[in-house]
């Protein structure tokens, strides 16, 4: 099935596809499987092809990243934890993308990255915790922005300057700046729905649709439209059960 040793062809083309994607050490090929790696995020893919015009084979050893991908796993021996198919070079490279985009903030990516940029900062004072605060939010920001494809999933509005980083968990409820950081505690929403959320007029039940707070007026829930369900994840919904009994807190007040 796989082309062994990998032609000329293939071989460039399996390294352009990592390179342009994240991955660039090339760790050498072993049984017609190229094996690369990032200096920026963990764990090793190994690209292979059945011959010039694919189909073109992925394997992948990062264990959170497989989870959500999902995509066309086969059943065929080789390295890593799950092995995908492409018919084409362009869909190998959105799942590469994908890939590395997941490796970037799960699961604890966001918090080496915050221990690595703070490490030796003083925190004692009250204005010293504030900035590691913020670096925190930066990088938090970041991950999601890479997490969920740059775009709000409930209303695919992309422009960075009206996208927020919502805490499911407030920052300041959360036991650790692991969980503070953690990809699952977060949304990426557009600015009038982050709001919303922020003050828990608005909700999401466990297959991502909304849930309106009793308080919001009429023209507010017209005002929050929105396509389609976010996709969330066990991680998520766990986070969001505390997320809805805050917000029937809210209703009851109102």
């Amino acid at each position: 099935m796989i082309a062994t040793p990998q032609s000329f062809i293939v071989s460039t083309e399996c390294q352009k596809a990592a390179e342009q994607n994240g991955f660039r050490r090339p760790l050498g090929e072993v049984g017609g499987w190229a094996a690369f790696q990032s200096t920026t995020v963990p764990g090793t893919i190994w690209l292979a092809s059945q011959g010039t015009s694919g189909p073109w084979f992925l394997a992948a050893d990062h264990a959170g990243a497989i989870r959500e991908l999902g995509g066309p796993l086969v059943d065929m021996p080789g390295p890593g934890l799950a092995h995908y198919s492409f018919d084409s070079l362009g869909s190998l490279y959105a799942a590469l993308s994908r890939i590395y985009q997941l490796a970037a903030s799960l699961p604890d990516a966001p918090l080496r990255e915050f221990q690595a940029k703070v490490n030796g900062l003083p925190g004692g004072t009250e204005a010293e915790r504030l900035i590691l605060q913020r670096i925190g939010q930066d990088i938090f920001r970041d991950r999601l922005m890479d997490y969920w494809q740059r775009r709000c999933p409930l209303t695919g509005i992309s422009e960075p300057a009206l996208l927020r980083a919502s805490h499911i968990i407030p920052w300041a409820d959360c036991g650790s700046d692991a969980d503070r950081l953690n990809v699952h505690n977060g949304l990426l929403l557009s600015a009038l729905w982050d709001a919303a959320f922020d003050r828990a007029l608005v909700t999401f039940d466990d297959e991502g649709k909304p849930e309106f707070s009793s308080g919001l007026s009429e023209q507010a829930r017209a005002e929050l439209r929105w396509s389609t369900p976010i996709p969330l994840t066990d991680e998520h919904r766990r986070r969001l059960a505390r997320h809805r009994e805050r917000a029937r807190r809210v209703s009851l007040a109102s």
